[in-house]
């Protein structure tokens, strides 16, 4: 595959392509408010030293109704300055941007860090409704999010299931995006990519993934949910030492009643084990397409991921805007934003700031 590395500025340090990530290529692996500040209102500048678990809350949260949710959410920051909405992955929450929230608020943004379905104290409106996990249902949930605030625009970064939502939402509504941050960089997918097999040393590293596939490993999940999540951590951050306080803050998370069916529906549905909804089928045939992200981007990368993730030369090409890659070392794990508040907090003031 012919991979342009030139056309836009790059972090000197890119990530060394793997047998997995070389393998997951095969899966494909709005103007503002009246009342809301604009980008020029927020000039550049640097993030203060942060030290990570600094802070441990956001206080009271707030809800509202947004689509087919009740979304519970942390909102930081002046209320009429630029939005940025930050996404959490799987198996984690709202707490990993407990340290980017603060730093971004002092720099006059306004943070939003919605709980995803499934976790937290975000809950469907209707008993009804289908406990769906696929990708473009996560990403319609992030626009009627903005619809619900009368957000035009937003800055948006997230990692893991975070940073799909957002690479979804920039390359299918990009003029609701004014910028990207996206760790592990292009991560949108399809279920026709997901048929094809990857190498044994790849297919290893998505083990709860097929565990998922099966009744035992949805029993085991809903059972062990607590230290399932645990191993997870552990795995995909293998040189991060957080204690116990940390992970059960976030573990409370997912005691969410709807969470082991979103999060087995998700995993169901990457292996074309169950059918997503018909209302999300054009949505999911552009997708299937591997559209590009022609918003201001950053990716960011940790040098120390041990979770399943592509080379960032192998996603270049699909960011067609202004673009910049960086990796950052000192055994940074999957969980960038908690791990590396100020490599990721510096990362949204600076694709806000991309010319």
């Amino acid at each position: 595959m012919d991979i342009n590395l030139t056309s836009a500025p790059r972090h000197p340090r890119l990530l060394a392509p793997t047998l997995l990530a070389c393998a997951m290529l095969q899966l494909g692996a709005l103007a503002l408010t009246s009342s809301q500040a604009s980008a020029a209102d927020v000039p550049a500048s640097t993030v203060g030293a942060i030290t990570p678990g600094s802070h441990t809350s956001f206080g009271p949260l707030k809800h509202v109704k947004a689509g087919l949710l009740d979304v519970s959410y942390a909102e930081v920051g002046p209320a009429d300055g630029p939005v940025v909405i930050l996404l959490h992955g799987w198996p984690y929450d709202i707490h990993s941007y407990a340290d980017v929230a603060p730093a971004l608020a002092e720099k006059g943004y306004r943070v939003l860090i919605p709980y995803a379905r499934g976790y937290g104290d975000t809950r469907f409106l209707s008993a009804k409704t289908l406990r769906n996990g696929q990708p473009s249902a996560l990403a319609s949930d992030l626009i009627d999010f903005m619809d619900a605030l009368n957000i035009k625009r937003a800055v948006l970064g997230g990692y893991d299931w975070g940073a799909r939502t957002a690479d979804i939402v920039a390359a299918l509504w990009p003029e609701r995006v004014k910028a990207l941050v996206a760790v592990s960089g292009y991560l949108i997918g399809s279920q026709e990519a997901g048929k094809a097999p990857l190498p044994p040393a790849a297919e290893l590293q998505w083990w709860y993934q097929f565990y998922f596939a099966t009744e035992r490993g949805r029993l085991g999940y809903e059972k062990n949910t607590h230290d399932f999540a645990k191993l997870i951590w552990k795995l995909a951050s293998p040189k991060w030492d957080f204690n116990d306080a940390t992970f059960d803050r976030s573990a409370a998370a997912l005691r969410n009643p709807d969470h082991v069916a979103v999060s087995i529906f998700n995993y169901r549905w990457r292996l074309g084990l169950v059918t997503g909804e018909a209302k999300y089928d054009g949505l999911e045939k552009k997708l299937a397409a591997f559209p590009s992200i022609s918003v201001p981007t950053i990716t960011l990368e940790g040098d120390a991921n041990g979770a399943p993730h592509p080379p960032a030369e192998a996603y270049a090409k699909r960011f067609t805007g202004k673009y910049e890659h960086r990796l950052i070392d000192g055994g940074i794990g999957h969980n960038l934003p908690q791990e590396a508040p100020q490599a990721f907090a510096q990362a949204v003031i600076d694709a806000d700031h991309l010319r």
